[in-house]
């Protein structure tokens, strides 16, 4: 399905309201007025309004917020030029600064204590519930009561996400009734219990189509499988509830097959296509895609992060590249492949899972300032041809004038869900994982078509996965399964530098590996030879500048005589690690504080809010 993001009519402006919390007036709009609930396309026009803010895909122009590439800072996937992004260490003094405002997203991948757009989902069910019984069939009153409450549960699910225990409203909430927008946080379970029941409104009312640009059944199922799956393994790796962790797999599991029996979904094209291609309509990997439109002025700037004209501060480190799986199925270490321990990137393409080579410019760079190895996932191969004849990125891909369209939900993302969530059930009592079950899922995605220009470099397969032959991982965290352990690879390199990765660090409870101190690969870029590969860089003003840092962990600094010796792995000075974060009183880097600002208002109006859990209460 496609997801036409083209600019509204001007009534739509009509449809958003002003508030930024619990604390701020409704907003007297149109479309909370009782006059404006006549008709089914009143309805629709008002959910319109849900799109742009939940299916962002590549952003408009240079509005990049939760777009990918551009916020890939903070995981362990990424390095940058600097000291690397620090966790939060200290409350802030309120939650209404744009700079904590980006922290907080690029930190925890969700909203800000910010509950508009519940309010805005329980005025719809509000509205739809008390003025239009008579108007609707019941068909249409099923489906968009399932449609307000799926986003009303979309919204809690990440706002649960960020914050834990939150304030909960199934209804809405007039500006008079102090007591309740004044009140304190609910308890998560409560939260998601409510969040649950939204989802399974939704799944057994929404329709199965309801037109090419709107949500329908198998998306609204594809994002139950992402956040059912999410909020399970918070209550099984951090809250230790193996109860609820099983009411949620099961729903995420549900919420998959839903999809994958529907016949409609599947993986038939090369993996850089689906980030680079202009028209996704009938794509089968494709679930939910944004469509840009330069005739209407609906264009982005992801592409454009990718050309290989404009320097970059980040991308990916050793850590993400030493994690690809080789073509024979295993782990480097354990390869059988000749050349496994090879990491020139020529040698890499050829021995690597096909993702690699589509992920990554295949020659090291000095346009990736961090790491020498430049991300082109997200802008066609063809775009690039401007590096073999000279010259510049054509317009298309210069500035915000990028078309190329963003698989916003992919069938593999849905397949990756089930799996793990069944791997992950199978460790708390649940039925074990077999090998068609695997085969439908992980081996399907291996099984991807590979592009002409891949298999022209030497770019293989991936052999399929045994479940009696799983790699034997000597970097594996021995407190993960071994399967497991192979999901979480599979899931890293299907969505490197998309979205979910430090979202899936928490979630595991596995923020650890973001700690520098226990892991330099994080500092750390590809291999380069500078006196083969790059030799422009070994000039006398980068004498004591460039250095590198072999196998063994000898570093060389670049002094002017020593070029022979300048190959290894990148390692720039600048590149700097974290502040420590774990353990530590009052920090708790899984979850968000608020800022005391809005703790004061409330006491200030007679009324108590509570601190996120794991941060002190006051600054003092």
């Amino acid at each position: 399905m496609k997801l036409k993001i083209y600019v509204i009519l001007a009534g739509i402006i009509f449809l958003f309201t002003n508030c930024n919390d619990v604390l701020d007036r409704p907003s007297l709009t149109t479309a909370e007025d009782d006059s404006y609930w006549t008709n089914e396309e009143k309805v629709r026009l008002y959910a319109n309004s849900f799109y742009s803010y939940f299916f962002v895909g590549y952003g408009v122009k240079y509005e990049t917020t939760y777009a990918p590439n551009t916020n890939y800072t903070f995981n362990d996937d990424a390095v940058i030029l600097s000291t690397q992004p620090q966790f939060t260490r200290a409350v802030p003094t309120s939650k209404g600064s744009t700079s904590l405002n980006i922290m907080w997203e690029s930190q925890f991948s969700g909203p800000t204590w910010n509950f508009a757009w519940v309010r805005k989902a329980n005025v719809m069910i509000d509205r739809i519930t008390n003025l239009m019984p008579g108007l609707l069939t019941e068909e249409q009153y099923n489906h968009w009561i399932g449609i307000g409450r799926f986003f009303r549960g979309l919204e809690y699910a990440r706002l649960v996400n960020v914050f834990g225990n939150i304030p909960c409203y199934d209804r809405e909430i007039k500006n008079t009734e102090l007591s309740e927008l004044y009140k304190d946080r609910t308890p998560r379970n409560e939260v998601m219990d409510m969040v649950y029941n939204d989802f399974q409104n939704a799944l057994e009312n929404v329709r199965l189509n309801d037109g090419s640009q709107y949500v329908n059944r198998y998306i609204v199922a594809s994002l139950v499988s992402r956040w059912a799956l999410i909020e399970a393994s918070w209550q099984k790796n951090y809250y230790n509830d193996n109860t609820r962790a099983t009411k949620f797999f099961q729903q995420a599991i549900s919420a998959a097959e839903i999809v994958m029996n529907s016949g409609k979904y599947d993986i038939v094209t090369d993996f850089r296509t689906l980030f680079c291609s202009t028209d996704l309509t009938n794509n089968k990997d494709c679930i939910l895609y944004r469509k840009y439109d330069a005739a209407k002025g609906i264009t982005h700037s992801i592409a454009s992060t990718c050309n290989m004209n404009s320097p970059t501060d980040v991308g990916p480190n050793l850590n993400l590249i030493k994690s690809f799986i080789c073509t024979d199925g295993k782990s480097w270490q354990t390869s059988s492949l000749e050349n496994a321990s090879d990491f020139t990137l020529s040698n890499l393409i050829k021995t690597r899972d096909s993702r690699f080579e589509a992920s990554f410019y295949g020659t090291p760079t000095p346009m990736a300032k961090s790491c020498y190895l430049y991300v082109t996932k997200f802008i066609p191969r063809s775009a690039l041809e401007y590096l073999k004849t000279g010259g510049s990125p054509t317009a298309e891909f210069q500035g915000e004038k990028n078309v190329t369209g963003y698989p916003v939900l992919r069938y593999a993302e849905v397949l990756l869900n089930w799996i793990e969530a069944k791997a992950e059930l199978a460790t708390i009592g649940g039925a074990a994982v077999s090998q068609s079950d695997i085969d439908i899922s992980i081996n399907k995605i291996r099984n991807r078509p590979l592009a002409p220009e891949a298999l022209a470099q030497g770019v293989a397969k991936t052999a399929a996965m045994e479940l009696d032959a799983l790699p034997t991982d000597p970097d594996r965290d021995p407190s993960v399964p071994a399967l497991l352990w192979e999901i979480r690879r599979e899931r890293r390199m299907e969505f490197a530098f998309e979205y979910s990765r430090i979202i899936d660090l928490r979630r595991w409870k596995k923020l650890a590996y973001m700690d520098t101190d226990k892991n330099k690969e994080l500092l750390i870029g590809t291999w380069v030879n500078f006196q083969q590969e790059a030799n422009a860089q070994l000039k006398p003003e980068n004498k004591g500048k460039l250095r590198v840092i072999d196998k063994s962990g000898n570093i060389t600094v670049y002094d002017g005589s020593n070029a022979a010796k300048m190959k290894g792995f990148f390692y720039p000075a600048e590149n700097v690690g974290r502040l420590p974060f774990l353990n530590i009183p009052n920090i708790n880097p899984y979850l968000s504080p608020i800022g005391t600002n809005q703790i004061t208002t409330y006491k200030n109006k007679g009324y108590n809010l509570t601190q996120t859990e794991g941060w002190p209460s006051t600054t003092e």
